[in-house]
């Protein structure tokens, strides 16, 4: 058994966020709470329910509805750069290989969700951003931190949930968006709602000549096409909910291969059944089945990689008083990965070395027994839970989590967290021969602090400051191309934001600063920024708005050529992109959006002998939507 929970250093945590005095409160009641808007947003990551941003004791960042919905043609991986916390690492534009760094943490130390069920690959262990639609999307919610308690495997850096639309009122749409490189996109929908029922459905195409991919002289432009659908179905009454969910997204996207352009064809199916029983008043049982598929092979080329995740979950949640409530569940969970990869060799250094088949067919089940207690009052909001999960090859390992958000005054806040996680191999790192596999890997293990302050200034002003710290053992790295553990990785960072608002202006601004360190080398890892910094400015009335966003990163450094040789550097960038539209009527909306509107081809990541991954620059492109 591998036990990472520390109840000790939890019971401190719990008397650093309640160790304040409550005096404050005694002559201010919550009527004269200042109410922020945005502290009211309903989120449902931190807790699996519907709880207000304001209360959550941890970092939570929303992309909003208002942003989603100001481009169909933008990508996954565009709407997560809009978060200072991340940085995008993508090797060219559309449908390109994507990676993401969460407070410095990979792709693969992050677990993606659409509705509680799990986007990450059973092969690379990440999920497939580039290849996600999100036309149904209502909301992204970025939880950081570590959130295994409730998730299990794979929440060491945080949780980035997708949360789709719920129909609210009978009616039909058709929207179409047409931009430069050929790119264009039409997405089509009927919502019906009524007396508790509602059902839904959503058809979306994209095509898109692309952008070029590296740097190098006459480089071809990269295509993409995807097309899809999406079905809901549901009830929800005073004493029971049930619901069913289908989305399917297929397409092709080219990309390099040792200077020359390939194709590959994905496919992603999810579908989840999720049911709500209230059995009393404050007592409630929650139950799902999912399963999520994600596929991709390679065209005129044998490679594929096929990868399903079933899973069934049950959880109680019982509101002892109005103060306290507990949740206790259980989780099952099978993958199956099945990959194939044909050795076409590499040259290292000078000299070629021949290419190996890589192909495996594994699956692996796991179970998670999980509890949390919240307590929630005008002052105090608290959370701990524990969480015992049975792993099929690794064992047991028993993770915990305690927070605390403590009001100071009803305007001003702070809060402490204090948490485990950890995360399994994944397939690649056990079994892909070839590529620097290791059976013999052990699992990541995390213990992460945060500490942050949020203060509302006044009406129009407000500001939040988190500083925190995760360490990680045995990170999986590679080392001259064998995959092995290290030690100890630390994580250092903080962020600070202001947000201010006076009638229709409105500006938003981040600084997010992290250091990704290897303890044994004393040296930052490669492809994270220890700068980044957003900035969101506009005017909106309802009727008309327009806002400019600027996103700016530091330098950053990636592998280096050989073992002779200083690491690359990936320099720093600034972009900024325009949004304005004009709802003429309350059936018609035109809008218009310019993406990286100083055409920035900026490096991404190095690829080797002076080549470097790039942004394809300027995307301009206008659009309609007709609503019934």
């Amino acid at each position: 058994m591998s036990t990472l929970f520390q109840p000790t250093a939890l019971v401190g945590a719990i008397a650093l966020a309640m160790g304040f005095s409550t005096s404050v409160f005694a002559a201010e009641s919550q009527d004269q709470r200042v109410v922020n808007a945005a502290l009211d947003t309903l989120v449902v990551t931190a807790t699996r329910s519907e709880e207000k941003i304001g209360n959550v004791p941890a970092r939570i960042n929303i992309i909003e509805p208002k942003i989603l919905e100001q481009s169909p043609i933008a990508s996954l991986p565009h709407l997560l750069q809009t978060d200072a916390s991340i940085n995008i690492v993508q090797s060219g534009g559309y449908g390109q290989y994507t990676e993401m760094y969460l407070r410095g943490t990979k792709s693969s130390q992050t677990l993606f969700l659409r509705d509680g069920i799990r986007l990450n690959s059973n092969t690379s262990g990440q999920s497939s951003l580039p290849f996600i639609d999100t036309t149904d999307i209502k909301q992204i919610e970025v939880l950081k931190g570590p959130a295994s308690v409730l998730y299990g495997t794979d929440a060491i850096g945080g949780v980035v949930q997708l949360i789709s639309k719920k129909p609210e009122k009978t009616g039909a749409f058709i929207t179409g968006e047409v931009g430069e490189n050929k790119t264009y996109k039409s997405v089509l929908g009927a919502d019906l709602a009524e007396n508790g029922f509602y059902a839904q459905i959503r058809g979306q195409r994209l095509e898109t000549d692309g952008t070029p991919v590296t740097n190098t002289p006459n480089n071809k432009k990269a295509s993409f096409d995807q097309k899809g659908y999406s079905a809901k179905i549901g009830v929800e009454k005073d004493n029971y909910a049930a619901s069913i969910d289908y989305n399917e997204n297929q397409g092709y996207s080219d990309y390099d291969s040792y200077g020359s352009l390939v194709s590959q064809d994905f496919k992603n199916e999810v579908i989840n059944l999720k049911s709500q029983l209230n059995l009393l008043d404050n007592v409630a049982i929650h139950a799902r089945l999912s399963q999520f598929k994600d596929d991709v092979k390679q065209n005129n080329k044998p490679d594929f990689a096929y990868s399903t995740t079933q899973e069934a979950e049950l959880y109680t949640k019982w509101q002892i008083t109005p103060e306290h409530n507990v949740l206790t569940g259980i989780s099952h969970k099978k993958t199956d990965a099945d990959i194939f990869s044909k050795g076409e060799g590499y040259v290292w250094e000078g000299f070629f070395y021949p290419g190996q088949d890589v192909f495996y067919n594994k699956d692996i089940k796991t179970t998670g027994y999980f509890a949390q207690h919240q307590y929630q009052s005008d002052k105090l909001s608290t959370q701990l839970g524990v969480r015992l999960e049975d792993h099929e090859k690794f064992g047991t390992h028993t993770i915990g989590q305690v927070a605390a958000r403590y009001f100071i005054t009803p305007a001003t806040s702070i809060y402490s967290n204090i948490g485990t996680a950890f995360r399994a191999p994944t397939n690649n790192d056990l079994y892909a021969i070839g590529w620097g596999a290791n059976p013999d890997l052990a699992p990541e293990e995390s213990l992460s602090y945060e500490v942050g302050f949020d203060h509302q200034i006044n009406k129009q002003l407000s500001t939040s400051l988190s500083v925190y710290r995760t360490e990680i053992d045995n990170l999986i790295t590679s080392i001259n191309s064998q995959l092995i553990n290290i030690n100890e990785t630390t994580f250092t960072g903080g962020e600070i934001s202001f947000n201010w608002q006076q009638d229709q202006l409105f500006l938003n601004t981040t600084y997010a600063y992290v250091q990704a360190k290897d303890d044994q080398t004393k040296k930052d890892l490669n492809r994270r920024p220890r700068q980044n910094f957003t900035l969101t400015a506009g005017w909106d009335d309802g009727e008309y708005g327009i806002s400019a966003s600027l996103s700016a990163k530091s330098n950053s450094k990636d592998f280096a050529d050989s073992k002779n040789t200083p690491p690359s550097i990936i320099p720093g960038y600034v972009t900024t992109n325009v949004n304005a539209y004009w709802q003429v009527t309350p059936m018609i909306k035109f809008f218009t959006n310019i993406e990286n509107i100083g055409d920035v081809k900026y490096k991404t990541a190095y690829n080797g002998s002076n080549v470097y991954y790039i942004n394809g620059g300027r995307l301009a492109s206008a659009g309609v939507t007709f609503r019934y």
